[in-house]
């Protein structure tokens, strides 16, 4: 072969690994709670700065009911789940009072919901055309525990793996389903004790497992996996934990991939095909409700309530690793109690219920800047995502404020739907899917 041969056979080569990569990273799905990696970051390209009620709105389709989940995207296709109040049941206070893991009675003073019944769906959309498929009846009837006021009975984001689709409703179930809405299979998981106000942990996939955190505040918490075909339980541990509302997150390391799991009294890191615990470090000493986020093997853990705190460990480590080295950093501000913080770049960004904004260095905890404010007094549910360099952040109001990612806090537009949003955005192939309190929206240019 000439020289002239054999560089060009070397260029096509390299092109085709290029494309190789660029396709392995720009997954046009949105297959679970913040994406394909839990993260809310996406690398696509082309997508809108600008909407409203009408403008680069391509479609938006009414949901009926009550959710909180976000919407996932596989293909063609999304995925949601909504909660439908029924009949008054007839003697039922509207709060359920718990028995907590220290012995003690308690219910929320905001609980609601437990005095009537509910029908909880799984719903299935075209996603070119916003027409709704199939929707199916998961459980219908009483319900176990209470929901918050502010909350939902269908808060708990599904998952797919393009086959099969994941929805969880706490006590009510957990259920699979194959494309066409047929369900495969259920599971009872037993009542799970949410301190009267409704459960938040999403699914999620890695190989052939479904993984759920199941933390409860009556002193039976548990992690597991079944197998995403037939539901069979592959493994269980007990958690020596109270109630949790964060999911937790796959972590890469030079050791493996590692279950990165968040609570109060402890931080704990498992193998997630056996359940083998691998490492764990004091807890956050306050409600985990936030998703960690993960740069590399640095998982970044935060709380908003009633402490403040945020803090950086290594992943990889072995045995108690409090005290050690694995604490890479702490901050004590800025933090939520229900939005999730987002990495990007070199970054992690912070926020308050209200959209205060702080960056900080990822790497280090350096504080990069304080107290970067949205234009207007509002509240915040849903969780950031990012694409192009530029942050959402999505408020209750319906407000989405478009940050410029970096060292400086900048508003590059308001884009403001007319509607309540609470649920987190998804991006997939080309559009932002926005799930406001009645309607779901698909945004794109």
């Amino acid at each position: 072969m000439t020289s002239h041969k054999i560089v060009a056979a070397l260029l096509t080569t390299l092109v085709c690994l290029v494309f190789m990569v660029s396709t392995t990273f720009a997954d046009p799905n949105w297959p679970q709670w913040r994406g394909p990696d839990g993260q809310g970051v996406s690398v696509e390209t082309g997508l809108p700065t600008e909407w409203s009620g009408t403008k680069n709105v391509k479609w938006k389709t009414p949901i009926e009911g009550r959710g909180h989940s976000s919407p996932i995207v596989w293909g063609k296709k999304i995925f949601l789940t909504t909660a439908l109040d029924g009949k008054k049941v007839p003697g039922r206070p509207a709060g359920v009072t718990h028995r907590m893991s220290d012995g003690s009675d308690f219910m929320n003073p905001d609980a609601m919901g437990a005095d009537f019944t509910h029908t909880m769906k799984v719903i299935c959309i075209d996603r070119q055309t916003g027409k709704i498929l199939w929707e199916r009846v998961a459980y219908e009837g009483e319900v176990k525990d209470s929901r918050h006021k502010v909350g939902s009975f269908a808060s708990s984001t599904p998952a797919t793996d393009g086959k099969y689709v994941f929805a969880f409703f706490g006590s009510e179930g957990l259920y699979a389903y194959d494309y066409n809405g047929k369900l495969v299979w259920k599971k009872d998981l037993g009542t799970l004790g949410t301190a009267s106000v409704g459960y938040g942990v999403s699914p999620i996939l890695y190989q052939n497992l479904l993984l759920m955190q199941c933390d409860d505040s009556g002193g039976h918490s548990f992690i597991a996996a079944f197998d995403k075909k037939t539901g069979k339980e592959v493994w269980r541990v007990k958690r020596e934990v109270d109630i949790t509302w964060s999911t937790p997150v796959l972590v890469h390391t030079g050791k493996g991939v590692e279950l990165v799991t968040a609570a109060i009294e402890a931080i704990i890191s498992y193998d997630p095909l056996t359940g083998k615990e691998l490492w764990r470090h004091k807890g956050l000493e306050s409600n985990a409700v936030p998703t960690p986020v993960v740069s590399k093997d640095l998982v970044v853990f935060s709380s908003g309530s009633p402490l403040k705190i945020a803090l950086a460990l290594r992943a990889g480590g072995s045995g108690d690793v409090t005290g050690t080295s694995a604490l890479v950093w702490s901050y004590n501000k800025g933090t939520a109690y229900v939005p999730s913080p987002i990495v990007y770049g070199e970054y992690v960004y912070l926020m308050t219920g209200n959209g205060t904004i702080t960056c900080l260095e990822t790497a280090t905890g350096k504080v990069i800047y304080e107290g970067g404010r949205v234009p207007k007094a509002t509240l915040f549910w849903a969780s950031p995502v990012a694409y192009e360099g530029k942050i959402l952040l999505t408020s209750e109001e319906g407000d989405t404020f478009i940050l410029k990612a970096g060292p400086k806090h900048e508003l590059v537009r308001t884009n403001s739907l007319g509607e309540a949003v609470y649920a987190s955005p998804a991006i997939a192939d080309g559009r932002i899917f926005i799930r406001g309190e009645h309607t779901l929206f698909s945004i794109g240019n």
